[in-house]
């Protein structure tokens, strides 16, 4: 019964935040979710491996280590729910965007993002003001977008963080 409760509560606030994105132009939202497909990050950690002295190695061995570790992890977790995605589930309702596969739990997009911000915060720590609301929008970005359950976007955003934690733990 606990799980019926929170499926329906996630599927209100589901609702309630995609009657933001109704008849509206998505596309600054499209473009913030594509900010957390991936490349960036391998940019942001080349730049930084050779252009900070200081952390820019251990950053990118770091953020490697971690995305070697939450890549699979995340795959077993979404075979393991499998969760059916909004779209599949809800009647009348279309996403505006195609997804890359069909289960919903976690969402990749966020756990990558928080798994760079907390990374970055750790390694650079005047910069956690501008990675940890990127990431959360990221995360919103998702359910705007129709792809992702509120409640993916908190496990993606946990499984990042923790993910990283344990990556700064071995590494740092």
């Amino acid at each position: 019964m606990k799980l019926d409760k929170i499926s329906e509560v996630d599927t209100r606030l589901f609702y309630w935040f995609n009657k933001f994105t109704t008849g509206r132009n998505c596309r600054p939202i499209r473009y913030l979710s594509k900010t957390g497909d991936g490349h960036l990050y391998l940019i942001l950690g080349l730049i930084l491996f050779y252009l900070d002295s200081k952390h820019g190695q251990l950053f990118f061995y770091t953020s490697i280590m971690a995305y070697a570790f939450e890549i699979p992890l995340y795959l077993i977790l979404k075979q393991y729910f499998k969760r059916p995605r909004p779209a599949m589930t809800l009647l009348n309702y279309k996403a505006l965007i195609t997804p890359s596969d069909k289960f919903s739990l976690p969402s990749g997009h966020t756990a990558a993002a928080f798994l760079m911000a907390t990374i970055i915060g750790y390694f650079y720590p005047a910069y956690i003001m501008i990675a940890l609301p990127w990431a959360t929008l990221v995360g919103l970005s998702r359910i705007l977008l129709g792809v992702h359950y509120p409640s993916d976007v908190l496990v993606g955003a946990a499984l990042g963080v923790s993910i990283a934690a344990l990556s700064i733990a071995i590494l740092a």
